[in-house]
């Protein structure tokens, strides 16, 4: 489409009325801000200041972590069709769990075991909400859902990251990732009550035959 003034107007307007993108965008700006932001920042400080270790303890956990994404790449990968939602959602909710946990294992070892479901949930996320948000708008709009898209995957970085440090730095290696899977579990859980409040409420206003 050629380029014509309020282009994102129209894109804000269109996402707006589809309450199923405003859903997943808002999933994927809180996953990403408080939980995949989250294990760039955690791991070191974890493997450093948690359990004493050096660089091999943070490279291990790096690993285990990237071997549960290739595992996640591999069910993405004989996904057929557009994901739905409830996948979005639930793989949200999954990694925010696990994430949660993730900081709360008294040893390295328990660590590391539970980065590799970590690393699945999380490929399994970022793949399904890519597939979902690409795969359910317009082609004539699609340029500017995936630009609103990629602004919320990544804008939130400035704003969590330096929280999420400041937490590790007051109260501990294991607060960010405790904390900012208690977030994330409570974003997703709203995110999905208020969508299926308006679906209960869109439901009843239908005439009944």
């Amino acid at each position: 489409m050629p380029r014509a003034p309020g282009q994102l107007r129209a894109g804000l307007r269109y996402v707006r009325g589809r309450p199923d993108l405003v859903a997943a965008l808002a999933l994927v700006f809180f996953v990403s801000t408080f939980a995949l932001t989250n294990l760039q920042l955690a791991l070191p400080v974890l493997a450093r200041n948690v359990f004493e270790l050096g660089a091999e303890a943070y490279g291990l956990l790096t690993t285990l972590l990237a071997v549960g994404s290739v595992l996640g790449a591999a069910l993405a990968a004989r996904r057929r069709g557009r994901p739905r939602l409830r996948l979005v959602a639930g793989s949200a909710l999954a990694l925010a769990i696990l994430e949660t946990a993730t900081g709360l294992m008294p040893t390295f070892a328990l660590t590391g075991a539970v980065l590799v479901p970590v690393g699945l949930a999380a490929l399994t996320f970022t793949t399904a909400a890519n597939a979902t948000v690409q795969m359910s708008v317009e082609p004539s709009m699609r340029g500017r859902v995936m630009g609103l898209y990629m602004l919320l995957f990544l804008g939130g970085t400035p704003v969590g990251a330096p929280l999420l440090g400041l937490l590790a730095e007051r109260l501990g290696g294991r607060a960010p990732l405790v904390l900012g899977g208690c977030v994330t579990v409570v974003a997703v859980l709203v995110v999905g009550l208020v969508l299926a409040r308006r679906n209960r409420r869109v439901s009843q206003d239908l005439p009944r035959k």
